[in-house]
Order: C-alpha cells, then structure tokens, then sequence
C-alpha cells in the first residue's frame, strides 16, 4: 500500500456527510457537506465567468480580435450555471448560516454568477453592436 494512499484513506475515514454527523466534530474533523461542496463548486464556476467575463470586456472596448466573443460566451455560461446552482442551492436549504447547507456558498455563487452573466451579457451586445456599423 503507497503513502498516499494510506493518508487518503485516513483523511476519508474523518469526512462527515450530513449536518448531523458534522455537529460537534470541532474544525479539525470537519471537511465538508454535499450540499457545502455543492455550492463551493458552483461559487467558483461562477467566479471563472467574473474571471473570464472582465478581460472579455477589456477587450470589447479595445475593438482588437474578435471583441472578446468567446470570453462572453464562456463568462455568460459559467455565470447562469453559478447563478442558478447558488439559487437551488438557497432554494433547498434547511437553516441558515453555520449549518452546513451551503448558504453563504450559495448567495455567493448567486451573486457572482449574475455579475459573470451581466459582463458576458455586455460583451456580446457590444460586439453584435460593433458587427452591424463595421
């Protein structure tokens, strides 16, 4: 058996997978539930929309290349799949903050999934905008 493997399944024998298992474990046991994974992954789907969508407005201004088109597109999808994910995610929850329903994940994705689907948004209109008059 390697070393790595050894240590993962150490680290799995800790994992908790509903609130009620988690409660008063203490942080050192503490990885995650589902449902806090679940809005974490969606927080950082919608961040890479943030993430790709601001260059691709950068770029839209600057009229260089194909005005960030693929940018938009990839920052709209991102953002509507972290938005949505962090909506259901709020939609199910159980309790508030601290409870291990992914709330704050939640709001978190639904926040910067709408801001990645608004600049993916922007970008595209500018470029149809900049097709129509060139």
């Amino acid at each position: 058996m390697s070393v790595s493997f050894a240590l993962a399944a150490t680290a799995a024998e800790h994992v908790c997978t509903t609130p009620a298992e988690c409660a008063n474990q203490g942080v050192g046991t503490f990885v995650g539930t589902p449902a806090r994974i679940w809005a974490s992954v969606a927080a950082l789907v919608a961040l890479v929309g943030v993430a790709v969508g601001a260059p691709a407005l950068a770029r839209s201004r600057r009229r260089v290349g194909n005005g960030g088109r693929k940018g938009a597109v990839v920052a709209l999808v991102a953002g509507l799949t972290g938005a949505v994910n962090g909506a259901v995610n709020l939609a199910v929850a159980d309790g508030g903050l601290g409870t291990g329903n992914g709330v704050a994940g939640g709001a978190l994705a639904l926040m910067l999934g709408l801001v990645g689907a608004v600049l993916g948004g922007l970008v595209l209109a500018r470029s149809r905008r900049t097709e129509l008059t060139g």
